[in-house]
């Protein structure tokens, strides 16, 4: 995940001003006290071990950088799971064109379930991991690929485990879980002349290219650094200019759930991201479920985009609260 993170100023939103560690101070608002209120649910229970074993599985393979071997048998990988907890798989391979002129071997893979339903719910994450370590401390390392365990492949290990739920447990609603490429290849700190619209390049090739001509769903979830030890997702600026009333139910889902601890009931900083794309392309509301952290200089943890996105930062209580929740919100 490469973003950027801007001011929401009353109704006007003010996106892509800046690079993405251009987060202001204050831009995430303090966080509100929380209860934790039981209840009761006919979706069924999320298993954080098995969501933590995709996203160890995943790491295993390396850094999931496009035009690379881990890319690659990841992708498999990935198209193989979804195939066998029963989704009808898609496989959109694309030549995308990088900031520096390289060409992306890319791959989104979409696994739907129930396709001819009308009502469609939309989850979608990123699955390729950061080229570069570019936020790392240690400027040896700015060049080296990061694992991305938090940062692409937590996503994708909470859905692949929703995934597996819904072919265990039937769901009326059409579900489409979709997993995009070259998220993670925007232009990296060190080149001096920033180019817009470097991230989401797989995001902005589905959205113009759907898997499914004239593709529309209800709404959308992304998924996007959801396992990090010290998390907290606070209601993203983007997600709450598109699509306020999907924020709010999510985020009292998750309350009543008892995740509030994590699921922040304060406004955040507007992060561009995957859920931009498909909502100027494909006029989709989506919102975005991602770690901020408003302290911080460029507004996320202190081990994005460094050799610290490795599995010891990712929790299983996390990955529970952010899977359960979204299940509560596809089954009721």
């Amino acid at each position: 995940m490469d973003k950027f993170v801007c001011l929401f100023l009353g109704s006007l939103f003010f996106l892509c001003c800046s690079q993405k560690n251009a987060t202001k101070r204050g831009d995430v608002v303090g966080a509100v006290s929380n209860t934790n209120v039981s209840s009761s649910t006919t979706a069924p229970s999320f298993d954080a071990d098995s969501a933590y074993y995709y996203v160890a599985k995943q790491v295993a393979f390396g850094p999931r950088v496009p035009n690379t071997q881990a890319h690659k048998a990841c992708a498999g990988y990935l198209a193989t799971e979804l195939e066998r907890h029963g989704a009808k798989v898609y496989v959109q391979e694309a030549v995308l064109t990088a900031y520096n002129g390289d060409k992306l071997q890319a791959k989104n893979i979409i696994g739907t379930f129930n396709p001819d339903s009308k009502k469609r719910i939309l989850l979608f994450a990123h699955w390729d991991s950061r080229p570069y370590s570019d936020q790392d401390a240690d400027k040896t390392n700015h060049h080296k690929p990061v694992d991305g365990a938090d940062d692409g492949a937590s996503g994708i290990g909470v859905l692949l485990e929703i995934a597996r739920q819904i072919g265990l447990n039937n769901i009326h609603t059409g579900i489409d879980i979709l997993f995009f490429d070259a998220e993670d290849y925007g232009t990296p700190e060190f080149v001096d002349e920033y180019k817009s619209d470097t991230w989401c390049l797989g995001s902005q090739f589905w959205s113009k290219n759907p898997h499914v001509p004239g593709y529309k769903a209800d709404f959308g979830i992304l998924l996007d650094m959801v396992g990090h030890k010290d998390a907290t997702f606070y209601k993203e600026a983007v997600s709450m200019y598109h699509a306020a009333p999907v924020v709010e139910q999510v985020w009292s889902a998750a309350r009543n759930l008892g995740y509030g601890k994590y699921f922040i009931n304060a406004k955040g900083g507007g992060v561009t991201d995957d859920h931009q794309y498909v909502i100027s392309g494909r006029n989709i509301p989506c919102i975005d479920i991602i770690n901020l952290k408003p302290d911080a200089s460029h507004g996320f943890g202190v081990h994005w985009h460094t050799q610290n996105d490795t599995m010891d930062n990712i929790d299983k209580n996390v990955l529970k609260a952010v899977g359960q929740t979204v299940l509560e919100i596809i089954y009721n």
